[in-house]
């Protein structure tokens, strides 16, 4: 009797597990990356924000609080790459917007390729730069090409990086005309595009458009401001290119969303039972690049723009495609702009770090050393290209050079750590050299990599690019709605390479072809 008990037990069980449908593949996934969203920053301004929004999100979706990348170095460029490959810079190639050519000795963009012309701009894009596949590109090999994948973002690496090889189409805000632009690589111009630039682009609306505060000057307490007057920004009425003011705006978040409404209207995205897939990009970092302490007021209100972006996005999909049939995944870039040194009163340790002088006394070290020659060709941001051709003339052995190096730079007021390529490629691991190891490509980066202390000012002469080094996380939000899914809260961090194969997981394809993490869901 026993026997048969269990027996019955057994096939209540199995049965029941079999009877459990699967989840049904969503006719849509939106990606949402958000450049520079911070958790501490959605949190700490939720009180000026609407109920269909951000609280929509935390209140429906499945949110992870800590989310940040596993690689130093961040930048959007990098974020996005990581984000839609599922691995770092050190395998997909990204290791930055842009880095230095050691062939032409020349900085190129991550995005560059002069084999393709491009549409309503003249850069030259092409995502070749990208070494791996991401989940676009197995999206749409999955499906036999029959997935539509657009791409829309106010800057041309995060269009080009999101739509992939194999993408539709990606379109970018040109900043000097204020047309949608996309690049022949992903071949024709869509008409119904063409149209809406003729009537609907930013140009021919930039002269009305004006951001002033949603909300009192009085509400938005929670960053320092010393104003007490309300701001107004007319772009067609300041001297500078007022199209790049308007990138930098949350306004631009806007011209997305008319963008992307525009695009599921045009398209047959959602329509069927073939997933499709939208990557859309917004910005939610300080308006011109200044630091917050000089625009507190502009970043909270740029908040508070960018809840109401998010309803209205959520609003226009429920209309299109229905939300029942839409996975929207919200994310960020991890990083923010950087900020500018602390007053004197308030006696934080710093200093001022200028690779120039860094590079032209170790040069004259090696001199020292091994005979006259220019043996350091040149640099780009913190990392330090070596003279190959001149080294392997002289029979000097790299690493060895590197090693020299390295001793000699370490020594350097405001040096907290100096890397090289042999240290990061074969050395002993710790968490740290991990973390630079991933931000490493040994095709890409330089020999020498110089970690500057936290609190110093890395210094450009004859620029205004000057920047405090802060090694502080920033946390952001990881966010999924929609499908099946159950709203809860997670506190436990996660790394952001996961995206892309959850994504690939929701649409059950193959993951990314360098993709080395599991689904979160």
């Amino acid at each position: 009797m026993r026997k048969g008990l269990l027996t019955s037990i057994l096939m209540l069980t199995f049965g029941g597990l079999q009877a459990q449908p699967l989840p049904a593949v969503p006719k849509l996934v939106v990606t949402l990356t958000i450049d520079q969203l911070r958790t501490d920053y959605m949190e700490a301004f939720s009180s000026l924000y609407g109920e269909k929004g951000f609280k929509r999100l935390l209140r429906e979706g499945k949110v992870f609080r800590s989310a940040q990348f596993s690689f130093a170095d961040v930048d959007r460029a990098s974020a996005v790459a990581s984000l839609n490959t599922g691995t770092t810079p050190s395998v997909n190639g990204i290791v930055g917007s842009n880095w230095m050519d050691v062939g032409t000795l020349r900085t190129v963009e991550c995005v560059d390729d002069p084999a393709f012309m491009g549409n309503y701009t003249d850069e030259n894009t092409s995502p070749a730069k990208l070494l791996t596949s991401t989940v676009a590109d197995e999206l749409r090999i999955g499906t036999l090409n029959k997935a539509i994948v657009y791409a829309i973002a106010p800057f041309r690496d995060a269009a080009v990086l999101s739509a992939g090889h194999a993408g539709n189409a990606a379109f970018w805000l040109n900043a000097e005309t204020g047309k949608w632009c996309s690049t022949t690589y992903y071949g024709d111009f869509p008409w119904w595009l063409s149209l809406y630039n003729d009537k609907q682009a930013p140009d021919s609306r930039i002269d009305d458009l004006t951001w002033t505060p949603v909300h009192s000057a009085e509400s938005y307490r929670y960053l320092p401001d010393e104003r007490t007057e309300a701001f107004k920004y007319k772009f067609a009425s300041e001297h500078e290119n007022k199209y790049r003011r308007l990138i930098t705006s949350p306004l631009v978040n806007e011209e997305v969303n008319r963008l992307a409404e525009t695009i599921l209207d045009k398209t047959e995205m959602g329509t069927d039972n073939v997933p499709d897939l939208l990557a859309l990009t917004y910005y939610a970092g300080n308006y011109r690049h200044l630091p917050t302490r000089d625009c507190g007021m502009e970043v909270q209100d740029s908040y508070v723009r960018l809840d109401r972006s998010i309803a209205g996005l959520l609003e226009i999909l429920d209309r299109t495609v229905g939300l029942q049939n839409v996975l929207l995944c919200v994310c960020s870039t991890g990083y923010s702009d950087p900020e500018a040194p602390d007053a004197a009163p308030f006696r934080i340790p710093g200093g001022e770090f200028y690779m120039n002088r860094c590079t032209t006394l170790l040069n004259m070290y090696f001199m020292a050393i091994y005979g006259e020659g220019n043996y350091v060709e040149t640099y780009h941001g913190q990392h330090i290209y070596l003279n190959h051709d001149l080294l392997e003339k002289k029979r000097i052995d790299l690493n060895e050079v590197e090693e020299k190096a390295a001793d000699f730079l370490v020594q350097f007021s405001g040096v907290n750590e100096v890397y090289t390529g042999h240290r990061l490629l074969l050395g002993a691991w710790s968490p740290r050299t991990e973390r630079i190891r991933r931000s490493f490509h040994r095709k890409r980066s330089g020999d020498i990599i110089i970690e500057v202390l936290p609190g110093w000012t890395i210094m450009e002469e004859h620029q205004t690019s000057n920047r405090v080094v802060r090694t502080a996380p920033i946390l952001a939000p990881l966010i999924f709605l929609g499908g099946s899914l159950k709203a809860e809260t997670l506190y436990t961090p996660v790394d952001m390479e996961r995206v892309a194969p959850t994504l690939s997981s929701v649409l059950r394809i193959r993951a990314p072809n360098a993709c080395d993490g599991t689904p979160l869901l």
